[in-house]
């Protein structure tokens, strides 16, 4: 498919200068009302690209070889794949209804697929294009997350309030653990002894040992001036060696700063409008979160934890993953 346009789109307001020169690289940012993905250079700053997708996208990431990028289009009830050379779409894989978020096995060849309608997980195989399990999961799956070894999956649903883990071997359940109301997002830390879950309107991170599946500690959350109710949150990621989680507070406005060896909040950074997920750039030294309401993405420098620029990209940017 060709791009909608070539020509760069100007960033919003910079909050701050910076100096430091990071690596070349693009964050992919999947934009709902628009049905784009807007296409960020690391080093401009600037969007480069927008390319139509299917309707409503909103998980994204790419292949190992970034030769190969993934998109639910969750309205088209499809994951797209699309050369993101040239911006076309290749393929349609099946998905099952209303594809949300999904996760690529280290395998290269398995997606794991939350399709929240249907509260099932739904693996594909990426090479033969064929539906290999179906696993039935809590009402209204959503996060989509696996270890590093490849071994375990884990399917958050929100109206259940629970992690699922799944034995990748045998595409079967082998635990359900609870945690606090409507869970959005789960992740390993790299050596996969622990596995983290943020529940959006319980206001928590919960942390479990991946061994035993149980709760190791519970993170909770406080901005100054903004009521408890619209301390929500969403989307993380893991900083270089897993020292820290940035966390997505959505309609705060405000990413926090997790110690992931106390789990204790050391700061609170304000970014746009109903932040909820991001990526970094090559070398970790900055971070990109995409603002639903604000309709831009927020540049965050790592080291000062201060907010760089705004860059406006479609309407309710959802999902975001780094190409080198």
């Amino acid at each position: 498919m060709l791009p909608i346009s070539k020509h760069v789109i100007a960033g919003g307001t910079a909050f701050l200068l910076c100096s430091t020169t990071t690596h070349a690289g693009e964050i992919w940012v999947t934009n709902e009302k628009d049905d784009t993905v807007s296409v960020i250079s690391t080093e401009t700053l600037e969007v480069i690209q927008t390319y139509e997708t299917g309707e409503r996208p909103r998980g994204i990431t790419f292949s190992k070889d970034f030769s190969r990028v993934y998109i639910c289009a969750s309205d088209s009830d499809a994951v797209q794949v699309m050369d993101p050379n040239t911006g076309k779409i290749l393929h349609d894989l099946p998905s099952g209804e209303d594809p949300e978020q999904f996760v690529l096995h280290p395998d290269d060849k398995h997606l794991y697929i939350a399709n929240e309608d249907d509260a099932i997980t739904t693996v594909v195989d990426v090479e033969s294009r064929k539906v290999v399990a179906q696993i039935d999961v809590g009402v209204e799956p959503e996060g989509m997350a696996v270890s590093p070894d490849g071994k375990v999956a884990i399917t958050t649903s929100e109206t259940t309030n629970m992690a699922h883990w799944i034995d990748t071997a045998t595409q079967q359940l082998f635990a359900n653990t609870l945690v606090d109301s409507r869970p959005r997002h789960a992740e390993f830390v790299k050596d996969g002894s622990e596995m983290w879950v943020s529940s959006e309107i319980g206001g928590t991170i919960t942390v479990f040992d991946t061994a035993t599946q149980t709760e190791k500690a519970k993170i909770s959350f406080e901005v100054q001036g903004v009521h408890p109710d619209r301390v929500q949150p969403v989307g993380f990621e893991f900083t270089e060696g897993d020292t820290h989680a940035f966390v997505a507070l959505g309609p705060s406005n405000h990413l926090a700063v997790v110690n992931a060896a106390t789990y204790e909040v050391e700061d609170y950074i304000l970014v746009g409008r109903r932040v909820w997920h991001m990526a970094f750039n090559a070398d970790r030294s900055q971070l990109f979160t995409t603002n639903g309401v604000s309709g831009d993405v927020t540049v965050v420098d790592v080291a000062s934890r201060k907010a760089l620029k705004s860059i406006k990209v479609g309407r309710f940017p959802w999902g975001a993953a780094f190409r080198p």
